[in-house]
C-alpha cells in the first residue's frame, strides 16, 4: 500500500462497528482495563487523521503501534512462562499411555491463557485482518503518522515516522524528498527508525567497521549482532506456536481426525519455526533475506580476530562457520592456517566450534527431516529453500573484498563469490521495422538510457482516442482485472479497467457501440505485432494479459501527496530494490516476456511514466503520455518502472503483457479471437481501423 494510504478494506468495517464514543476519538482518551486491538486503534486514527483532528490521530496511532508491541510482548512472555512451569511429558506405552502427555498439553495451554486474559481479555480480540496487518508488516501507520506530525509542527516526530516508513518502502521516491526537507528546516534531525531490528543495526555496524579495518570495534558488533540474533531466534520460535492458516481447508468443512488435525498444525508450527532462519535475514519492508547470513557473521569474526591477534578466536569462528559450509576451501585454509599459528601453545583440537551455532544447525536439520517425512507421508507440501547459499550476490550495502591484498600470499582470506548475470535465452535485438507508415519513432533503447525499451507516437489518432475513451467510459468497473479492489495501487486515486473479451461482449450486446469495442481488440493487435517486430524476435509473441485502464485523481486526497500512482517494480519478477536484484519467483508473472502500454490522453496533471535503476530511486527515464504514444519494453529487472502520481484528472492507457511461451497465452485473449471470428462470418466486420502493415523497410 502507497504512504499515506487509506487500507479501506477491513479499516472501513472496523469502523463501522465501532462505538459512537470511539469513532470520535474517546477510544483513544485514555488507558486501562485490557489491551485495546491495535487494529480498531488504528481504524480510528485513520479516520482522525482524514477527518483533519491531526492530534488525535497521532495519539491513536501511537497507541495502536504500542498496542501491536504489547500483545507481541504479552504472548511472548506468557509462552516462555509457561514453557518452563509445564513441561510436556514423553506418552508412555500401553493403552492410556498417552494421557499424560496430552494431560501437559491441556496444562500449558490452560497457563497461557490464564497469563495472557488479564492484560489482553478474549484471543479474539487481537485477530485483526490480514489487510490490517500487512499495513504493519509495510509501516503504513507511519506514513498517517509523518502527515498528522507535520500539522501538528513536530518536525523531529515526523521526521523519524518518515524514515521509519521509509526504510520498509524505498520505492517512494517522493519522502526521500520529505525526509531532506526535515533536514533543511529542522536543521539537524536525528532520523531514528523505530521499528529497527537491533541484531540487524549492530551487523551494519560491524560490516562498516570491518570495510574501514576497524576491526575490534567490527568484532564488538559482530558479536552484539549474534547474541541479539540468537534471543531473536528464540522469540521467532515462540511466537510460531500460536494460531496458524490452513489454506487448503475451509474451517467449517474441515473434519480431520485427531492425529490428521494435530498433523496439521504441527506442520503449519514447525515450518513458521523452520523459516525464522529467513525471517531474521530479512530487513524489514524487503522481499529476500540477506543470503548466507548467520555464516557470515562468523566469517567476518574469524578474519577479524586473526587481525586483533586472537587466533584462539580465530579459529573457533573458523570452525562455527565451517558447520555450515564443511566445503568451503578458502575457509578450510584459513582454519589450517589458524591452526598453524597456534601451534606449540594450544592444541587446536581442543579449540570447538560455537555451541549456539552447533545447536542451532542440529535443530534446523532435523525439523528439515521432519517436514520432508510429512511431505513424502502426508502429503503436505514443502520444499526445502537453500537458507544459507554462499554463492549469491550480498544482499547488503557493503562489499567486501574478494582477497585482502595487505596480507601475504600464504595468509588467511576471506572470498565472497559474486553469483553471475544470469544469460538470456535468446539473442537481444532491437530496431526492427515498425510495419505501420503512420507510427513514428522517438527513443530508442540508448536515448532511453537502458535495455530493450523504445518510445513510439502516433500508433493511433486522435479519433481512435477519443473512440476508445468512450468506450473506456461505457464498459470500465473500479479495480476491474485486480480482484475487485477499487484501488489496487493508491487509494488516492480511482483506478479502473476492463478487457478486451469485455468490450467485445458489450459490443455484441449493444451496450456499446460494436466498431467502438473491436476497435480495443484492434490497436492492441497492432501492437503486438509492432513490438514483435520491432524486438527483431524470432519466434511468435502472444498476449499474456491486455487491460484499458483509467486512473482518476479524487478531490480532496491530492494535498501534499507523496505515493506513486504505481510504485516501482518490474513486471516478470521481485523487486528487491535493497539487494540490487529481481527474483524471478512466484508471485511473479514470471512468464512475462515483454510489456506496452499505449497512452490515450494527456488533458491531465502528474502521472508520468518513469523506469528507474534497481535501486527502484534513479530514475534513468521519464516520459509524458498522449494520445497515440507507446513505451514498450522486456519485461525483467532490467527495466524497473512505474507511475508517478495522477494529481488531476483521469489518464487513461492500454497496458499490454506479451509471453513467448505458448502455454501462458491470455484465455481471454482466445475467447475474444473467438468472438471476433463469429462476428466476421455474421459479417459484422472490423472497426475502420487500417490494421494492414505497410511494407517492410
Amino acid at each position: 500500500m502507497a504512504s499515506g494510504s487509506r487500507p479501506w478494506g477491513a479499516l472501513l468495517l472496523l469502523l463501522l462497528l465501532l462505538p459512537a464514543a470511539c469513532r470520535a476519538g474517546g477510544g483513544c482518551a485514555g488507558e486501562g482495563g485490557p489491551l485495546e486491538p491495535f487494529d480498531a486503534l488504528y481504524a480510528t486514527g485513520v479516520e482522525a487523521y482524514y477527518g483533519g483532528d491531526f492530534a488525535g490521530a497521532a495519539r491513536c496511532l501511537e497507541r495502536a503501534l504500542r498496542s501491536r508491541r504489547e500483545l507481541r510482548d504479552t504472548r511472548l512472555r506468557c509462552r516462555r512462562l509457561c514453557r518452563g512451569q509445564v513441561r510436556l511429558v514423553a506418552p508412555a506405552p500401553g493403552a492410556g499411555g498417552d494421557l499424560p502427555f496430552f494431560s501437559s498439553v491441556l496444562r500449558r495451554a490452560g497457563c497461557v491463557r490464564r497469563c495472557e486474559e488479564p492484560r489482553l481479555g478474549a484471543a479474539s480480540r487481537h485477530r485483526a485482518a490480514e489487510e490490517v496487518r500487512a499495513d504493519f508488516q509495510r509501516r503504513v501507520p507511519y506514513s498517517y503518522l509523518q502527515r498528522a506530525y507535520i500539522q501538528l509542527n513536530k518536525l523531529e516526530e515526523a521526521a523519524n515516522a518518515a524514515h521509519t516508513f521509509f526504510m520498509a518502502n524505498p520505492e517512494h521516491m517522493e519522502i526521500q524528498q520529505d525526509i531532506e526537507n526535515y533536514k533543511n528546516t529542522a536543521g539537524k534531525v536525528s532520523l531514528i527508525d523505530r521499528e529497527a531490528k537491533q541484531h540487524m543495526e549492530d551487523y551494519s555496524a560491524g560490516v562498516k567497521h570491518y570495510d574501514k579495518e576497524e576491526y575490534k570495534l567490527a568484532i564488538d558488533f559482530l558479536e552484539s549482532a549474534l547474541q541479539g540474533y540468537y534471543s531473536e531466534d528464540e522469540d521467532c520460535q515462540i511466537m510460531c506456536e500460536g494460531p496458524q492458516r490452513f489454506e487448503e481447508h475451509e474451517y467449517l468443512e474441515y473434519k480431520a481426525g485427531l492425529y490428521e488435525a494435530i498433523a496439521d498444525h504441527y506442520m503449519q508450527v514447525l515450518a513458521c519455526k523452520h523459516d525464522c532462519v529467513r525471517e531474521l535475514a530479512t530487513r524489514s519492508g524487503r522481499i529476500s533475506p540477506i543470503e548466507n547470513f548467520l555464516p557470515l557473521h562468523y566469517d567476518y569474526l574469524q578474519f577479524a580476530y586473526y587481525r586483533v591477534g586472537d587466533y584462539i578466536k580465530a579459529l573457533e569462528c573458523a570452525k562455527s562457520y565451517l558447520l555450515f559450509h564443511p566445503d568451503d576451501e578458502d575457509v578450510l585454509e584459513n582454519a589450517s592456517y589458524y591452526e598453524g599459528l597456534l601451534e606449540g601453545t594450544v592444541d587446536p583440537d581442543t579449540v570447538k566450534p560455537r555451541k549456539e551455532a552447533k545447536t542451532l544447525l542440529r535443530r534446523h536439520k532435523l525439523e528439515s527431516h521432519l517436514l520432508q517425512v510429512a511431505a513424502a507421508g502426508l502429503g503436505y507440501t514443502y520444499t526445502e529453500p537453500n537458507y544459507w547459499n554462499r554463492y549469491g550476490a550480498r544482499q547488503d550495502e557493503h562489499s567486501v573484498p574478494s582477497s585482502i591484498s595487505s596480507e601475504p600470499e600464504e595468509g588467511p582470506r576471506l572470498f565472497l563469490a559474486k553469483k553471475p548475470m544470469p544469460k538470456s535465452d535468446r539473442e537481444l535485438k532491437e530496431g526492427g521495422p515498425l510495419l505501420y507508415s503512420d507510427v513514428k519513432f522517438v527513443y530508442n533503447s540508448q536515448q532511453l538510457n537502458g535495455t530493450q525499451r523504445v518510445l513510439l507516437d502516433n500508433v493511433i489518432s486522435e479519433e481512435q482516442c477519443q473512440e476508445l475513451h468512450r468506450v473506456a467510459s461505457g464498459i470500465m468497473l473500479a479495480g476491474d482485472g485486480y480482484r475487485g479492489k477499487t484501488s489496487p495501487h493508491t487509494p488516492n486515486e480511482r483506478f479502473e479497467g476492463a478487457t478486451v473479451l469485455k468490450a467485445l461482449k458489450y459490443g455484441y450486446e449493444g451496450r456499446v457501440p460494436l466498431k467502438s469495442a473491436r476497435l480495443f481488440y484492434d490497436i492492441s493487435e497492432k501492437a503486438r505485432r509492432i513490438v514483435e517486430s520491432y524486438f527483431m524476435l524470432n519466434s511468435t509473441l502472444y498476449f499474456s494479459y491486455t487491460h484499458l485502464v483509467c486512473r482518476t485523481a479524487l478531490s480532496g486526497q491530492q494535498e501534499r501527496r507523496n505515493d506513486l500512482s504505481h510504485p516501482i517494480h518490474a513486471d516478470n519478477c521481485l523487486l528487491d530494490p535493497e539487494a540490487n536484484e529481481c527474483w524471478k519467483e512466484p508471485p511473479a508473472y514470471t512468464f512475462r516476456d515483454y510489456s506496452a502500454l499505449l497512452y490515450m490522453n494527456a488533458d491531465f496533471e502528474g502521472g508520468e511514466f518513469i523506469f528507474t535503476e534497481m535501486d527502484a530511486k534513479t530514475v534513468t527515464a521519464s516520459i509524458k503520455p498522449k494520445c497515440g504514444r507507446m513505451i514498450s519494453f522486456s519485461s525483467g529487472g532490467e527495466n524497473p518502472h512505474g507511475v508517478k502520481a495522477v494529481t488531476k484528472g483521469q489518464r487513461c492507457a492500454v497496458a499490454l503483457w506479451f509471453t513467448l511461451d505458448p502455454l501462458y497465452r491470455e484465455l481471454e485473449r482466445i475467447q475474444a479471437d473467438e468472438v471476433i471470428a463469429m462476428l466476421d462470418q455474421k459479417h459484422l466486420g472490423p472497426s475502420e481501423m487500417d490494421i494492414n502493415p505497410k511494407d517492410e523497410l
